[in-house]
């Protein structure tokens, strides 16, 4: 199974089984909304608990979460430093807007000039608060695209392949 994090568990928060999660997602009142099943894996282990968010709310950079159950320090203990994620499955296309792509289907795809020469495959994506950024690597070199309209042209995720741009001063 595909597993996709959306919130690392950093710590319990009082003694009522509430844990404080930095969250990993761009979609943090869908993920996190009461009654949403998370399959939340403690650290080092890899087999899933499911749980039931029964409530949400922020506190500082944190979000806290209460689950189905755990109503005790003691039984959400367990979870410190554990990752919350869920399945592709639980994905659903209608929380992007036109042009816009999750994050693991950019990453991975490979970059091509206009020309068609190879440039390199995204690794990562940094996001920078005006637009984000690909990091695209080749054998030798690392370079930063940013997506903007002016130098990405097309992207095929099905095909896992970039078009771009390539302006003066950009390789």
């Amino acid at each position: 199974m595909e597993w996709f994090n959306v919130g690392r568990i950093v710590n319990t928060h009082g003694i009522h089984g509430e844990v404080r999660v930095l969250s990993t997602t761009d979609f943090e009142e869908e993920r996190f909304a009461v009654g949403n099943k998370l399959a939340a894996f403690k650290k080092g282990d890899k087999k899933p608990t499911w749980i039931t968010i029964t409530s949400m709310r922020r506190h500082k950079n944190f979000i806290l979460l209460m689950f189905e159950g755990m109503n005790n320090i003691n039984l959400v203990e367990p979870f410190k430093e554990g990752m919350l994620k869920i399945t592709k499955d639980q994905m659903t296309d209608d929380l992007l807007e036109e042009n816009e792509y999750f994050f693991h289907e950019i990453i991975g795809c490979t970059v091509i000039s206009e020309e068609g020469e190879t440039i390199g495959i995204v690794h990562d994506i940094l996001q920078t608060g005006a637009n984000d950024v690909w990091v695209v690597k080749d054998s030798k070199k690392e370079y930063y695209i940013p997506y903007i309209e002016e130098i990405v042209k097309d992207i095929d995720v099905e095909n896992k392949k970039i078009v771009i741009h390539v302006m003066e001063g950009l390789l």
